[in-house]
Parts: C-alpha cells; structure tokens; sequence
C-alpha cells in the first residue's frame, strides 16, 4: 500500500472522496499537510466535570453521569426525538437527542459518560440537548473544536486528522539543533498533543512547538525580505543645505519630526535604498517629514513619488505638499483617475514634475519617471506588496518610504514591520487643542443632537458614525448609516445640509460628498468607518459614534483623530447601551487617554491581534497557531535565534535549514521575501 505524505491531495485519506475533499477546500484544506495543520480552534474541557445537582439553567457546563434509563423515542418520518435520563447519584438530567438514532445508540445503559452542553430546564428538572461527549474511562479528556464549514461535523473532522496522524509520513522541518536547544518537541508528538492531547501539560507542549516555529518562520522572513534590499541604489543621495526649507515654515517642527527626518535623510545618504516606517499618531505630523524628504531628493536632482489610498486623501497630500514646496521652486504634480492625464504623463517623463503625488493612477503602464529617486506611501496597509513594489519599478532601486497612523504597540513593531526600519512621531505638534472625549448611553441622544445643531449654527461641522451601512446586516439593534441618514433628514436635522457617506457607494459618490463637506456645503455627515484615516476637515469638530462597543480601540483613536484638526475646541461622543465590563473598560480607556500608543497596547490587550489588525491587514501572512499578544517571550526569542540564523545563513542555504527554507516559503509569499515580481 501506498505511503501518504504531506504533499499529497486530501482524496489521498480513506475516508475522503471529492464532495467530502470540497468542503474541506472551502476551510483551506487542500493537502494532507493542510489537514494536520488545521490546528483547533479550542478545546472541550472534560477533565473537571460539575455536580448534577450544582448544575444551573442557561449555564454551558460539564457534568458526568451514568445512563439509567432509555426512553421510548418519539419518530415521524422528518424527525426524530431520543431521550435518555442521567444520574451521578447527586441528581439526574434528562438528555435530549435530535434526529440521530446513531448518537442515541451509541449510549449504553449501565455505562459513565462525560458530557459538555447548554443546562436546560428548571432547578428540579434539568435537561441537556445534543450534547458532545465522552466515555468516562476516555483518556483524551481535552476534546478539539475545529473551524467547520456546513457538511463536515467534529467528529467527521476529528477522525479525518486522526487518520491523517496515523497513516501520513511527516517530516520534521525544524533543525535538531533548535528543538534541542529549545526544548521543543519532537513533530509527530507535538502533532498528537495538539489535536488529541492526553493532558493540558501536553497541550501547552505541543502547542509552543508550533507558536515557536510559527514565529520563527514569521521573523526569518521578515529578515529576508529586509535583506533583500541591502543592495546598492544608484539614487544616492549626498548632504544639501536644507536651511531654506525649515526657513520657510510658518512653525516649529518637533523634535520627533526633526529626528525622523534625520533617520530618513541617513538611509537616503547610506549607498543602500532606504526602507523605512514612518509611524505616527493622528496629526503628529508626518506630511511635514514626507514634504522634507522630497524637498532632499529634489534637490539631489531625483524625482519624488507619493501614493495614497484615496483620491481625497492624494487631493489633500498634494495641496500641502505644493504649499511646502512651491515656494522652493519645487515643481508638484497631481495624478489621480479624474486627472489629465497626457500633460501629466509629459511632465514625468521629462522629469519637470519634480514630486508626483497621486492615486493608483502613479503605478499604471502609462506613467515613466525620468529618475524616480524616493517612492512614499501612505496608510501602507490599504496597499498590497504588489503595488508597492509596482511603484518601486518606476525607478530603479529607489529610496521607500512607508507611513501609518496606525499606532503599534512598540513590542510588536519589529514583527508587524519586520522588513522596515521604524521611526516614531511620538510628539504632537505644539498648539493642538486636547479633544475632550465622553462615553454616553443612548437616552442622551437628544442632547447630542442639540449640541451638534448649537455648533452648526456657530459655523461649524460634525460627523456622526454607525457601525453598519443598512439594518440587514446586523439587526435592528445597531445603527445603519442609511436608514440614520433618512430619519434625520426627515426629522431633527431636516433644516440642515446633511451627507451620507459608506463603502457600498462608488468612489466617485464619495467623494463628490466628502469634497461638499470639506468646502462647508454639508454640516452633518453620517458615515460609516470610510472617514476613519487620513481626511482633514478643520472645520469639524464633533464625533459621534454610535453602538462604540462594535468598534476597536485603535479604530475609535482614528475616528477621533478626524476632529480636533482646528482652533476651535473639538469633541468625541462614544454611545453605548452595552454594561459589560470589557466595554466599560474600553470607553475609560479613550475618556482617560489620547496617546495612540497606550490605546494600541490596550486594544492589543483587550481584543487580541486577530481584531486588532487581522492577519493581512499590515502584510503579515496567516498565524494559525502563534498569538502576537500572548507570545511575547516567544518573540524575543525567535527574534535573536532569526537574527543569528541570518547573519551565519543570509539565504538559507545551509543544509541544516532546508526546512527553515520551506517552512518560510510556505507561511510567506515568495514574490515577497525574494522580490520576485
């Protein structure tokens, strides 16, 4: 009989055919290697079982029992009803079965079984339906819970893995040198005591074999793709007198943005092209440190290209970068879909366009840089490598620059942007006015409103966020930006110019309503989280988000930072009818506090990374197993192993880490840690 292997298909398992083989490919699951790393989700916790007789109503629980007596099933030719009752010499619960003869037979009288289920009923008379469990005498007391897709149950899933662990030929990719090193254990074991562990001990070692390697990989490829651009550029860029520049400005750069610039300036000046972060809070400042860089290349005699996610955002970047910079005789073009493009095109390819700032419009075939020198995107993370290294392409290996408002916990910096050098804007301008920040439940909607009309009768503006765009998706308990749009129009508001703004209308509608709301035209905004980077309106200053419990903390900090732009005092309102204890604790996070920073970490703390920026968001490839939030210790660790690794390996080519290799290849792109276009 034929061996299997990691590698081959999943209709290699007995037990698997092609419609089986098809869901499994809706979770991701293509290969045998695919199955066995499908790692839990969580696990039922059989080990420590709950008195009958201390079980409550409306509670999930774990209780154990003997089964004394069967019950005459209740059976019509669509459904059926089995019942059995339970006792632990405590108490007794009735458990009910639903259309599963199967399940009900497979429960002896006479026999002790361990189950896990929702208590149903009353005090005296408690019940339990379709519970998972297990025979009292099973010694895998930790039962796995699977991501499942429809026709595909847990216990299908967990006897695919089992057939999987028992029939495949698995190869050990990490070196003996580390797991020894390390005391990590050996695959196959690791393997069994993740999916089927024997006790919570076994559990956790299995479980930090796979964190370990997971993160390890993550950091080797990092390191990779940062290594990838250690190569020479011929954009190098010698010291200019940048006197005239600051000269011209109207204030004081901070010490943060002096700092920046000066990083930035000495990667520009290193012989190698720059690759560097510029993360900063909302409004510390990073267009000024964008505008200086451009200003250097300039006078380098190198073009400057700067690409953002939105037409709004790129209009917004290029009137205060031709601000900055025209005074300089710097000459600024603007590029976006609506734009003309032909004179664009000719002053580019000319190099009379000095600094080009635009929309995708940049990375399109018919756009060539005489001597592109320094490529800056903004909110990187709504672009994908691809264009990044699209934009790139129109030079040859130019200077990058990548800028977020999105605050990362410092601890974590160095995995997020592992390929990047970081600067931090950790220090607001002078000047800015705090925004005063208060967390409300709904029965003060009506003051809000009168509020919001007091300051737009005073000449100013406001923003009122929901969490939805229509009631459909999500219930009726939640604001829907459109149907909120609609009342307010008709009602309270009826008087006043009022816009609606979210992700399901074209870009065009959008922005023909976001520019009537930066010229004043529209006083009120209802929106969705579509405003939540990057826009600067002045004008406005009053943010209201409504049901604020659906939203993260790093994600409330941006919404927030959309006011507080002017002279005027600006306000954020957070609305919530949620009591939990987690959202009160997140509401006095941003009433106490607008250092994006300590939100972040907080957020992080709270939600975990899977909410705080999901897997792809900031280009980090899928962990399956690795928790960015609770593996700190791994993070070091691998960090400095990475790091040694590198330095002795730069590409990994030693025998000794051909797994390495492969594992890194299989969690990463390799287009991206090679630089393969």
């Amino acid at each position: 009989m034929r061996k299997i292997y990691e590698s081959d298909n999943i209709t290699y398992l007995k037990g698997v055919g092609e419609k089986r083989a098809k869901i499994l490919n809706k979770l991701g699951i293509f290969t045998v290697g695919d199955l066995l790393r499908s790692f839990p989700r969580d696990y039922v916790d059989f080990s420590e079982p709950t008195a009958i007789s201390e079980l409550n109503p409306e509670e999930a629980a774990v209780f154990a029992g003997i089964v004394i007596k069967k019950l005459r099933p209740y059976i019509t030719r669509s459904f059926s009803i089995f019942k059995l009752v339970v006792s632990d010499n405590t108490d007794n619960i009735l458990i009910t079965i639903f259309n599963s003869k199967y399940i009900f037979d497979s429960l002896e009288e006479g026999q002790e079984y361990i189950f896990s289920g929702k208590i149903k009923g009353t005090i005296l008379a408690k019940e339990c339906q379709s519970p998972v469990f297990i025979r009292a005498t099973d010694k895998n007391l930790l039962t796995p819970k699977y991501h499942l897709s429809d026709g595909i149950s847990a216990k299908v899933m967990a006897g695919c893995v089992k057939n999987a662990l028992e029939k495949c030929e698995v190869n050990d990719l990490l070196p003996l040198y580390i797991r020894e090193s390390y005391c990590l254990t050996e695959y196959k074991r690791a393997l069994y005591d993740v999916h089927f562990p024997e006790s919570r001990d076994r559990l956790i070692d299995g479980r930090r074999r796979f964190a370990f390697e997971e993160m390890l990989t993550l950091q080797l490829g990092m390191k990779l793709m940062k290594g990838r651009g250690k190569k020479l550029t011929p954009s190098v860029m010698t010291e200019k007198d940048m006197s005239d520049f600051f000269g011209s400005l109207s204030f004081s750069p901070t010490n943060a943005q002096l700092r920046s610039i000066k990083e930035c300036i000495g990667d520009m000046e290193s012989g190698s092209p720059m690759n560097r972060l510029l993360q900063g809070d909302v409004g510390s400042g990073k267009t000024l440190v964008a505008a200086a860089l451009c200003c250097y290349a300039a006078k380098n005699g190198y073009q400057s290209a700067l690409m953002a996610p939105t037409e709004i955002l790129a209009v917004q970047h290029y009137n205060t970068l031709k601000k900055l910079l025209s005074p300089l005789g710097i000459s600024v073009a603007l590029l976006t879909g609506s734009t003309e493009k032909k004179p664009v095109y000719a002053a580019i390819e000319k190099g009379e366009a000095q600094v080009v700032v635009g929309t995708h419009a940049i990375i399109q075939s018919g756009v060539n840089f005489r001597n592109l020198g320094l490529v800056i995107t903004d909110e990187q993370h709504r672009f994908g490598v691809g264009q990044r290294t699209l934009l790139s392409s129109k030079g040859t290996a130019p200077h990058t620059l990548v800028m977020s408002a999105t605050p990362i916990p410092r601890t974590l910096a160095f995995v997020i942007y592992g390929d990047l050098e970081v600067s931090v804007l950790d220090e607001m301008p002078k000047g800015r006015i705090p925004i005063k920040t208060y967390g409300v439940d709904s029965s003060f909607r009506e003051r809000i409103y009168k509020f919001i009309r007091k300051h737009i009768e005073m000449g100013l503006q406001a923003y009122i966020v929901c969490p939805l765009v229509e009631e459909s998706e999500g219930g009726s308990d939640k604001a829907a930006a459109v149907k909120y749009y609609e009342e307010l129009k008709k009602g309270y508001f009826s008087d006043i110019e009022i816009g609606l703004l979210h992700g399901k209308m074209k870009q065009a509608e959008k922005d023909k309503v976001m520019t009537s709301f930066k010229s004043g035209e529209i006083k009120l905004l209802i929106s969705t989280t579509v405003i939540e980077v990057g826009v600067d309106v002045p004008n406005a200053v009053i943010m209201v988000v409504e049901n604020a419990e659906r939203f993260g903390l790093s994600q409330l900090h941006q919404l927030r930072g959309r006011v507080g732009r002017g002279k005027e005092q600006s306000y954020c309102i957070l609305i919530t009818d949620s009591k939990s204890d987690y959202t009160k604790a997140r509401i006095d996070t941003m009433v106490r506090t607008s250092d994006g920073f300590e939100i972040a970490n907080e957020d992080l703390k709270l939600r975990g990374p899977g909410s705080f920026f999901g897997a792809r968001q900031h280009g980090l490839p899928e962990l399956k197993i690795a928790d960015l939030s609770n593996d700190v210790h791994l993070i070091k660790e691998t960090r400095e192993l990475a790091e040694e690794i590198i330095k002795n390996d730069p590409k990994l080519e030693n025998p000794d880490h051909k797994g390495l290799k492969a594992l890194t290849e299989r969690l990463f792109d390799t287009r991206d840690i090679y630089g393969i276009n």
